[in-house]
C-alpha cells in the first residue's frame, strides 16, 4: 500500500448506483478493498453523496442517509478546516481549479493522504504532496496505480 488516500464523491456515489455498470461494479471493488486499507473520506464527498444520490434519485434518502452513516462509522473522516478553505479560495479565485476541487485536495492534505481516487481530475497530476488517480482505465478495468494503491498489485 502507497500510503493514506480518500475517495471522491464520484467513487462513492456509482458504489451505490447499479445501473453504472462497469463503472458500479468496480467502484463497488474499490470502497471494498478501501475497508482493508488507510483511506479516510471527507466529510464534503460524503455531504456530496448524499445530496447527488438524493437529488438523482438513486436511493431514497433513508438509504442514502444509512449508507452514509455506515461509511462515517467504517472509515476515518475530515472536515475541512479554516486552513483548506482559504486554500480552495484562493486556487478558484485563481482560476486553477474550481473551489469543490480545491477543497477536497486541501482537506485530503491535511489529513495526510497522498492520493484521490476519482474521476473528475487528470490522472497522474500532482497538487502539492497529492496524487490524483483516476481509477477506470479505458478498457473499464481499474487503472494500475489505483490497483497498486489499493494493494491488488
Amino acid at each position: 500500500m502507497a500510503g493514506r488516500f480518500t475517495l471522491d464523491t464520484n467513487i462513492l456515489v456509482y458504489s451505490v448506483d447499479s445501473v453504472a455498470g462497469a463503472r458500479h461494479d468496480l467502484a463497488v471493488e474499490i470502497v471494498d478493498r478501501a475497508t482493508e486499507q488507510e483511506c479516510w473520506l471527507t466529510l464534503q464527498a460524503i455531504g456530496e453523496f448524499y445530496a447527488v444520490v438524493t437529488r438523482k434519485g438513486i436511493v431514497p434518502r433513508a438509504d442514502a442517509a444509512a449508507q452514509a452513516a455506515d461509511w462515517l462509522e467504517t472509515f476515518p473522516s475530515i472536515g475541512a478546516s479554516a486552513a483548506s478553505v482559504r486554500g480552495a479560495l484562493g486556487e478558484a479565485a485563481s482560476g486553477r481549479a474550481s473551489y469543490w476541487d480545491a477543497l477536497l485536495v486541501a482537506t485530503a492534505a491535511e489529513a495526510g493522504c497522498v492520493a484521490i481516487i476519482t474521476e473528475d481530475l487528470a490522472d497522474g497530476a500532482a497538487v502539492g504532496d497529492v496524487r490524483i488517480r483516476h481509477p477506470f482505465a479505458a478498457s473499464g478495468g481499474i487503472a494500475d496505480p489505483v490497483r497498486r494503491l489499493l494493494g491488488l498489485t
